[in-house]
C-alpha cells in the first residue's frame, strides 16, 4: 500500500528564522527583533538569518532539485503589518506574492502559516496577546495575507505551536516576550483561541480559491510500554489527560475541534467559564486537516529514566530522544480524538554538520532519523489513518530561537558568514525518497 499517490512532501521554514531583511523595505519590528538580545545563545538574532528575503529564488531552485512537492512557511506579521494593524506595507506584501508565485513556477505547493512566533512589537506595546482586541486584528491581517495570495494558495494554516509561544513565552520565560505571569494565562489563551476561530472564518470568507484550513500544534506524545490493549489505553490517557500547563495538546485543540475545554484547565488557571457559548462557537470553526509538529516521545521524567529515556539512549544535537514510534502514535491517538485527516507540519533532528574536507556535507544520522520516522508514518498510513504529506523541519539551517544558530535542522547546510549553501546527504537521499513516493524506504 505505502504512500498514497497524492502525498505531499515537503519541508518546512518560518519568517523570522529565515527571512532576515529585519529593517528592509518598511517591515516593522516583531518582538524577536525588539526582545532577544538578552535571551538567545551568543546574543545573537534573526536581523540576517539566512537572508532568504534575497536569496528566496535561489532556494526555491534548491527546493525544486530536492523534489519538493510541498513548502510549508509563514508570513511575518509585521512585514506586512508593520505597526500590526491599519496601514498595509505592500512591499512586504509583494515578497509574499512573488514568493508564492515563484513556487508555483516550480511546481512546489505552497503551505501558508500565518503566525509562528513573530508578534508585531507595536501589537505587544499594547498587550500583544493580552489585549482582547488581537483577535480582531488578527483576523484583519488574515484578510489582507488570504485576499493578496490565495490565488496561489490552498493550503492555510493560523497559529504555529501556541503550546510554545505561549507557555514558553508567558509561563516559562525562555521565548518573547520573555515573561513568567501566570496570571495572564486565561487572557492570552482566550485570545488566541478566538484569533485561530476569526481567522478561519476570515480564510473561508476571502480565499479566491477553496481552502484547505488547519492549524499546526505540537505537544506531548506518550508511548504504550508494550502492544497490550491496556497499555495503549494508558499511553492514550496520559496524552490527552487533564490539563496541567500550556504545553498539553487539548489545552489548545479541544475548543478549536471538539468545541469543549479539557479538563483541568479551569483549576490550572483558577478560573471558570473561560468562554461564553457565542465566543465558543467563533473558537470552534470546521478544519480540513490537523497539523503536527512532532519530534520525540514524552519521557516520564523520572530519575530511573521511566519511558522511552534511558541511560545512553539515542539523542539528537538539541538533547532529544530519538524514538521513532512516536510517528505512528501521533497519527493513530490524534486521528482517533480529533477526526481529521493528519499534515506532518514539522519533524526532524537538530545535528552537528558542518562542511567537510570534500566540500560536503555528510549526515547519516538525519538520514537514519528521517529513515526511522517515515516507516513509522508509512505504518500509520498502511493502517488506515489519513495522512495527507510530510514537511521535514527544516529546509535549510536556521536561526533556532533562544539556541540561535548553533543547532542546525536544515537539508541544507548555510554558511552565515557567506550565505552559501550547500545540500546535505540528507537532501540528496529525500530526494530519490520523493521520487520514489517512499516506494524505496
Amino acid at each position: 500500500m505505502g504512500f498514497p499517490e497524492n502525498f505531499l512532501w515537503g519541508a518546512a521554514s518560518a519568517a523570522y528564522q529565515v527571512e532576515g531583511a529585519y529593517k528592509e523595505d518598511g517591515r516593522g519590528l516583531s518582538i524577536w527583533d525588539a526582545l532577544c538580545s538578552e535571551h538567545v545563545v551568543h546574543r545573537e538574532n534573526g536581523n540576517t538569518a539566512c537572508d532568504h528575503y534575497h536569496r528566496y529564488k535561489e532556494d526555491i531552485a534548491y527546493m525544486k532539485q530536492i523534489g519538493l512537492k510541498a513548502y510549508r512557511f509563514s508570513v511575518s506579521w509585521s512585514r506586512v503589518m508593520p505597526e500590526g494593524t491599519g496601514a498595509v506595507n505592500e512591499k512586504g506584501l509583494q515578497f509574499y506574492i512573488d514568493l508564492v508565485k515563484e513556487l508555483t513556477a516550480a511546481g512546489i505547493e505552497p503551505m501558508v502559516t500565518l503566525f509562528h512566533w513573530d508578534l508585531p512589537f507595536a501589537l505587544y506595546q499594547k498587550g500583544g496577546w493580552q489585549n482582547s482586541q488581537i483577535s480582531d486584528w488578527f483576523a484583519d491581517y488574515a484578510r489582507v495575507v488570504v485576499e493578496a495570495l490565495s490565488p496561489w494558495v490552498s493550503y492555510w494554516m493560523t497559529i504555529n505551536e501556541p503550546q510554545c509561544f505561549v507557555g514558553l513565552g508567558y509561563e516559562v520565560g525562555i521565548h518573547a516576550p520573555f515573561l513568567k505571569e501566570k496570571a495572564a494565562l486565561k487572557e492570552v489563551t482566550r485570545n488566541v483561541l478566538l484569533a485561530h476561530g476569526k481567522a478561519v472564518l476570515a480564510i473561508r470568507r476571502y480565499a479566491k480559491r477553496t481552502p484547505l484550513v488547519g492549524m499546526a500544534p505540537c505537544g506531548p506524545i506518550f508511548l504504550p510500554k508494550d502492544g497490550s490493549p491496556q497499555a495503549v489505553e494508558e499511553a492514550r490517557r496520559k496524552t490527552f489527560e487533564k490539563a496541567d500547563g500550556t504545553s498539553n495538546i487539548p489545552w489548545f485543540c479541544d475548543a478549536p475541534i471538539l468545541g469543549t475545554f479539557p479538563e483541568g484547565v479551569e483549576d490550572y488557571l483558577g478560573e471558570k467559564d473561560i468562554f461564553t457559548q457565542s465566543e465558543m462557537e467563533t473558537v470552534r470553526q470546521k478544519l480540513d486537516f490537523f497539523g503536527f509538529n512532532v519530534y520525540h516521545a514524552q519521557s516520564e521524567g523520572t530519575p530511573d529514566y521511566e519511558g522511552t529515556s534511558f541511560t545512553g539512549c539515542p539523542r539528537t544535537a538539541s538533547g532529544w530522544t530519538i524514538d521513532s514510534e512516536v510517528m505512528y502514535w501521533a497519527v493513530r491517538f490524534l486521528y482517533e480524538r480529533y477526526g481529521l485527516p493528519v499534515l506532518i507540519t514539522e519533524n526532524g533532528m537538530a545535528n552537528t554538520d558542518f562542511v567537510m574536507l570534500d566540500g560536503k556535507v555528510h549526515d547519516p544520522q538525519r538520514i537514519d532519523f528521517i529513515h526511522r520516522y517515515l516507516l513509522a508514518l508509512e505504518k500509520a498510513i498502511e493502517e488506515g489513518y489519513p495522512v495527507i504529506g510530510y514537511t521535514y523541519w527544516s529546509i535549510m539551517d536556521n536561526f533556532e530561537w533562544a539556541e540561535g544558530y548553533d543547532k542546525r535542522f536544515g537539508l541544507i547546510y548555510v554558511d552565515y558568514r557567506t550565505q552559501e549553501r550547500t545540500l546535505k546527504d540528507s537532501a540528496l537521499w529525500y530526494k530519490e525518497v520523493i521520487e520514489h513516493n517512499g516506494r524505496n524506504l
